[in-house]
């Protein structure tokens, strides 16, 4: 028998069909500034500059990590793109940035066009709410590396801001107030503990008290965009920093944009755990420390602001249907 790289177990045709079904949702996203097709080696974005004095790129890679797990096993496969797209656009967003491009790498142990497809959609579902290009990716079927089943992601976005609009943190000082923005469950953060502690007593497709749907809903709950509310924010209002709040959870993301000397006193009693949480920090008998070293809590986004600032802040944030919450204060570290 002949060896071929099909009998290897890379599935040439199967790249092909691959390549022509996504290509469409690629386009749905496409803008004037996007001059490449889907196919060439690489992607070509015109950036338009006459709006800036003196522009940066800011660029993010992530992925969506064991979260991808509970998609496997629930065989759901048209969220994880838009968590992807969504956790790289927060990143960026956070520092003040416009996202242009998306870029994804997808990687199967045996490629399987229709979870491409679904995966695919979801970036461009993502990158169309983002107003953001998906101008290009990677898709590899890599045998003995991945299991036939499973596939790993990963994304990198690039955006523009003006130098002078880069939000860093920077005049951030005493008496400022942490403003916190619900998130939407657990976002991509956490789910190897949250997997650990809950798959050993409960199945995904329970259902529980406190959860609107199965375990597993709750657990593919799309990550959270705060791209829209962030620039609505950032138009209207001096905002010192941004904290998305992924692995590290509330403090130790915040801190990454707090200056030397300052620490961070958060309102912990403020606001209602989502039942989620209670429920991972039950199954596991886990610390409230641990629980919040590791998890969101609740809190997706956080804006720090003057005193004199939050009114405006949590108007504006009202007016946007968000639900925004002082949970919290910059203290010195004394």
């Amino acid at each position: 028998m002949e060896t071929t790289y099909k009998t290897a177990g890379v599935d040439l045709e199967a790249g092909e069909d691959t390549v022509k079904r996504i290509k469409s949702f690629a386009k749905s996203t496409f803008n004037k500034n996007v001059l490449s097709d889907i196919g060439l080696f690489g992607g070509f974005y015109e950036l338009d500059l006459a709006k800036y004095k003196k522009p940066v790129l800011v660029s993010s890679v992530d992925g969506v990590g064991t979260k991808l797990k509970v998609a496997f096993a629930m065989d759901r496969h048209d969220t994880v793109g838009q968590d992807l797209v969504n956790h790289c656009v927060n990143d960026i967003a956070v520092c003040g940035a416009k996202p242009l491009y998306f870029l994804d790498y997808l990687a199967f142990g045996k490629l399987n066009p229709d979870k491409a497809e679904k995966i695919v959609e979801g970036f461009s579902i993502a990158c169309r709410e983002n107003e953001c290009a998906l101008i290009g990716g990677e898709t590899a079927e890599m045998p003995g590396l991945y299991s036939v089943d499973e596939y790993d992601m990963s994304g990198t976005i690039v955006g523009i801001v003006d130098k002078s609009k880069l939000i860093k943190g920077k005049g951030i000082k005493k008496g400022d107030v942490l403003i916190g923005f619900p998130s939407n469950g657990l976002h991509t953060n956490g789910y190897s503990l949250a997997r650990k502690v809950l798959l050993d007593k409960y199945k995904l497709k329970d259902k529980m008290e406190g959860l609107t749907g199965t375990l597993g809903d709750e657990l593919l709950r799309i990550h959270k965009s705060y791209y829209k509310l962030i620039k609505a924010l950032k138009k209207e209002i001096k905002i010192k920093g941004f904290s998305h709040i992924t692995g590290g959870g509330i403090v130790g993301n915040t801190n990454r944009i707090l200056p030397e000397g300052l620490k961070l006193n958060i309102f912990w009693s403020k606001w209602e755990i989502p039942a989620i949480f209670k429920i991972i920090q039950s199954a596991g008998s886990i610390s409230d420390a641990e629980m919040r070293q590791v998890f969101n809590l609740g809190i997706g986004l956080i804006a720090v602001v003057s005193r004199e600032k939050q009114h405006d802040v949590v108007k504006l944030a009202n007016e946007l249907n968000e639900h925004p919450l002082v949970i919290g204060e910059v203290v010195p570290n004394k």
